[in-house]
């Protein structure tokens, strides 16, 4: 009782943690642009740096902080579901198919990925959706369920490589949509406005509530499958839930910000390498935490090179992958003994 007990601290000061850190770093979002702080300082006088701070940057802000979150629901959830903690909405192809969906929209109809409408971006989330929904579908078939780890990965990455073909494929096909798919693929925030935000934190609540719902299933898979089934558990209906669950947030974030890697991959290892918890607060958790780094990486990108910026996607999959290459070092390091 005491170790769970500590346990339960750890993640409620973590909580705090990631919130105290979320709201500094909206202060810090909506201060670092190309016209410096100066907007921020003005933005109750000057009807210009008022609208760049409103409408601009703190809806950019909040936007990286919801498609971050996403993308940390989906990692944890997708950890769980395939029981590998390599495992992301990347790596099991849902990516590159919501991808290919709002390629296949772009060139059928013909619309910006960035453009502000309702109906555009509804039907760009829809088409990410179901892209989504149907790579994860492909890579369980190709691997035959969950039950062989690598055959699913390999799965995944087939998936994910033709999936990636056909896009570049459309977009060959049509050259005007190329500049459009290019920024949409490097990843970036700076086009999310309210009508996005608002988008993206609905699809937030749908998805967590879902996780919430379904995570003993997850508990109950990190025991092992035929424990779960033991338990008495529908896992056939509720791995189709978290599909679902894992294609929708997944859909969305892509469909609004583009490609941002290793978001969903990092988000639930930094969680657990400070508390172990059950899957209902690490999904949570694993949300609060995604939404503090994509937060990180997009003020850090607008301030590196300031006037100019980064794609945040291209700087979260430079530190995603160094991160990704210490565990792995750390990981070898502790099976030799050092």
């Amino acid at each position: 009782m005491t170790d769970i007990g500590h346990q339960q601290r750890r993640a409620s000061n973590l909580v705090v943690a990631l919130l105290l850190i979320g709201w500094l770093l909206v202060g810090l979002g909506a201060s670092v642009g190309s016209t410096g702080f100066e907007s921020v300082l003005k933005a109750w006088q000057d009807p210009l740096a008022q609208q760049i701070v409103w409408e601009i940057r703190l809806p950019r802000t909040l936007g990286a902080w919801a498609a971050g979150a996403l993308l940390g629901l989906a990692g944890a959830v997708a950890q769980g579901l395939f029981r590998n903690p390599l495992a992301d909405p990347f790596l099991l192809g849902s990516a590159s198919g919501a991808s290919l969906g709002v390629a296949m929209a772009l060139v059928l109809l013909g619309v910006s990925p960035f453009a502000a409408g309702w109906l555009v971006r509804l039907g760009l989330t829809g088409a990410a959706f179901a892209g989504a929904v149907l790579a994860v579908a492909l890579t369980l078939l190709l691997a035959r369920g969950v039950q062989h780890t690598l055959r699913l990965l390999l799965a995944g990455v087939i998936v994910g490589v033709v999936l990636g073909a056909l896009t570049s494929l459309l977009m060959l096909l049509d050259p005007e949509v190329m500049q459009s798919m290019q920024a949409f693929m490097l990843g970036s925030t700076g086009f999310v406005g309210w009508t996005s935000w608002l988008m993206m934190v609905a699809a937030w609540v749908v998805c967590i509530a879902g996780a919430w719902m379904l995570s003993p299933v997850l508990d109950g898979l990190s025991l092992g499958e035929a424990t779960a089934t033991s338990l008495g558990l529908p896992l056939v209906q509720m791995r189709v839930a978290l599909v679902a669950v894992l294609a929708l947030a997944t859909g969305t974030a892509v469909a609004q910000t583009g490609l941002i890697a290793f978001v969903g991959l990092a988000a639930p290892h930094l969680v657990r390498s400070v508390t172990k918890t059950t899957h209902r607060r690490l999904i949570m958790l694993s949300s609060l935490m995604g939404g503090v780094l994509l937060m990180a990486a997009d003020v850090l990108a607008r301030a590196l090179l300031a006037p100019q910026e980064l794609p945040v996607g291209v700087l979260t999959a430079v530190l995603g992958g160094g991160y990704l290459l210490w565990l792995m070092h750390r990981g070898t390091r502790s099976s030799v003994g050092l």
